[in-house]
C-alpha cells in the first residue's frame, strides 16, 4: 500500500463529459484509490459541495457545476502497471484506431480485459499505464480472456454513454470468426436458445442452454469456409450474453476449437496437431457510429499468426 495525501480543497468545473452523471459515481472515478465507503462518508457529512450547496449522492451533475472536493487521503493499492513491461508496450502495436475520443485495439488472446480474480492487471489497466494523461479510459464492452480481436475503449464519459446506447439499441455490429467442429449447416442462420449462468461447486461459472429460465439470446451465423472436419463461421451476436457464441455453437453440436470450457476433447486434440494452442474465436470486425465525428466506422482486426497458420494448414490438408 502506498499513500498520498491531498492537502488542499480542489474545485472541478463540470463539462459535457460528466453532464448527467451522478455525483457519487463521478467521485468514485475522479478519486481513484479512495474506497467507496470514504466517498459516501464525505458526501454524507456535506464535505462535498456543488455550487456551494450540500447535495445527495444521487444528484446529477449539470453543465458548469462547480464541485468542491475536500482534502482526502488516497490509499492507492499497488495497482501499478509498469509501462515499460514488454507485454504492455507491445499493446501499442495492437492499436487499430485512435483519436481523442476512443481507441479500438486488437486484444491479444490470453489477456483479460481487466484485473481481478488473482490478476494484477488486465488490458484496461495496461492501457491506462500507456496513456497516463487519459483520466477516463473505460471499456465499452468486453471480450473473454481467450478471445482476441476488436475491443472498443472510450476516452470520455460522453463517448462511453453514446456507445453504450448503440449497444442497447443493437445498432453496433460485431462479427466474430470461429473455427467449429464438423460441417455447419448453411440453413442454420439464427440460433436463439436462452442462456443461463450457473456456478459450479468449484466456484467456476458456466453458461448452459435453458429456454425456460435463461435470458433470451440471439446469434446470427454464416459459413465462411469449409475444411475436412471443421468449418470457419462468422458469428454475429445480436444480444451480448456471457459466452454466448461459445454456447450457441456447442448446443448445435459444433463446439469451437480449443475451447477448454465448452469444447470437444477429441476435436481439440486434432486441432493441436495442426498447431492451434488457443481458442479459435476472434472479434474480426466492428461497425459503429462515431459519436463525435458523426461517421459510421468499420474496423477490422487481423488474425494473429497462430490462427492464420491454422487456416493455411487446414487448406493444405483439404487439397
Amino acid at each position: 500500500m502506498s499513500e498520498k495525501t491531498g492537502l488542499q480543497v480542489s474545485f472541478v468545473t463540470i463539462n459535457e463529459d460528466h453532464l448527467g452523471q451522478r455525483i457519487d459515481n463521478f467521485l468514485i472515478t475522479h478519486l481513484k484509490g479512495v474506497p467507496k465507503s470514504a466517498v459516501y462518508k464525505i458526501l454524507r457529512k456535506g464535505e462535498v459541495r456543488v455550487n456551494k450547496k450540500r447535495i445527495k449522492p444521487v444528484y446529477k451533475l449539470q453543465l458548469d457545476d462547480v464541485v468542491r472536493i475536500p482534502p482526502i487521503r488516497v490509499s492507492e493499492r499497488e495497482e501499478f502497471v509498469p509501462s515499460k513491461l514488454d507485454k504492455v508496450t507491445r499493446l501499442e502495436d495492437d492499436i487499430l484506431f485512435e483519436d481523442k475520443y476512443l481507441i479500438v485495439i486488437n486484444k491479444p488472446s490470453g489477456m483479460a480485459v481487466h484485473g481481478g480474480s488473482g490478476l494484477s492487471y488486465g488490458l484496461i489497466e495496461a492501457l491506462r499505464a500507456l496513456r497516463p494523461d487519459e483520466r477516463s479510459l473505460e471499456l465499452v464492452h468486453r471480450l473473454d480472456r481467450d478471445t482476441s480481436g476488436c475491443l472498443l475503449i472510450a476516452k470520455r464519459r460522453s463517448v462511453l454513454t453514446a456507445l453504450h446506447e448503440q449497444l442497447r439499441e443493437k445498432t453496433m455490429e460485431k462479427n466474430y470468426w470461429a473455427l467449429v467442429e464438423g460441417q455447419w449447416d448453411s440453413k442454420t442462420k439464427n440460433v436463439t436458445e436462452g442462456l443461463r449462468k450457473n456456478t459450479l461447486k468449484s466456484g467456476e461459472r458456466v453458461v448452459r442452454v435453458n429456454n425456460v429460465e435463461g435470458k433470451p439470446s440471439h446469434t446470427r451465423f454464416k459459413v465462411l469456409e469449409r475444411f475436412n472436419d471443421c468449418s470457419l463461421v462468422q458469428a454475429s451476436p445480436v444480444t451480448g450474453r456471457t459466452h454466448q457464441i461459445r454456447v450457441h455453437t456447442q448446443c448445435k453440436g459444433h463446439p469451437i476449437a480449443c475451447d477448454d470450457k465448452y469444447g470437444d476433447q477429441g476435436f481439440d486434440e486434432s486441432m493441436r496437431k495442426v498447431g492451434l494452442n488457443r481458442l479459435f474465436l476472434h472479434a474480426h470486425d466492428l461497425s459503429f457510429y462515431h459519436p463525435k465525428n458523426e461517421t459510421t466506422m468499420r474496423i477490422e482486426a487481423p488474425l494473429d499468426k497462430t490462427l492464420k497458420n491454422t487456416l493455411l494448414k487446414l487448406r493444405d490438408a483439404k487439397q
